[in-house]
């Protein structure tokens, strides 16, 4: 039995129903009850158990023993037993909950898979520069216009603020002129009061 194509039997067995996140595992040195484990995700319990039937039929045809499936009625999990290679068919919450890729995944197999999730990420890089350098140009340009505006907002309340004393210091003048005035007329009024005594002395003469 030849493991590669058993490998790729199963691998485009998954791929026919959309499997999401096929990974294949070399197993061959962690167990010697089989060489492959492969990993794959569907979004529904149809879907899992259209891929668990879809996996044992391309096996099958291929002229493969017949697969053994484990789990098909509850359709979270389902084990496809392929002899030398084991299918795990998981849903997403319990891929990540079990996180078989810790057991398994020392030994990645490489193979040519259309849903593999490393195809994804390739397409991030390219728009990540374009967009920072566009963010770097706009926070630069905010940081130079306040600076500019800073130095003529500041100097026009110092102009108000001398107008302010000299005000206060006229008013003060006028108000100590105002009450020195009336201290000069005073002794102006004494001066009837001399005027009395004369006319005494004129009678007894």
């Amino acid at each position: 039995m030849d493991i590669r194509k058993l490998q790729r039997v199963i691998v485009d067995g998954l791929e026919d129903v959309k499997a999401q996140h096929i990974v294949v595992f070399n197993t061959e040195h962690l167990s010697s009850l089989f060489e492959r484990v492969i990993v794959a995700s569907g979004t529904s319990n149809r879907q899992t158990k259209a891929l668990a039937s879809a996996v044992r039929e391309e096996v099958k045809k291929a002229g493969y023993p017949v697969p053994r499936l484990e789990g098909e009625a509850n359709g979270e999990w389902i084990i496809v037993d392929c002899g030398a290679a084991v299918v795990h068919v998981m849903q997403p919450a319990i891929r990540e909950y079990y996180h078989l890729e810790e057991i398994w995944g020392e030994k990645p197999v490489s193979m040519k898979i259309a849903s593999s999730p490393k195809k994804l990420v390739k397409a991030e890089p390219a728009v990540a520069p374009a967009a920072t350098k566009v963010a770097a140009k706009k926070s630069a340009a905010r940081k130079t216009a306040p600076a500019k505006k800073a130095p003529t907002a500041r100097k026009a309340p110092a102009k108000k603020a001398l107008a302010a004393p000299v005000t206060r210091v006229v008013g003060v003048k006028k108000s100590v002129a105002a009450k020195k005035a009336p201290a000069k007329t005073a002794p102006a009024a004494k001066a009837p009061a001399k005027k009395a005594p004369a006319k005494k002395l004129a009678r007894k003469a």
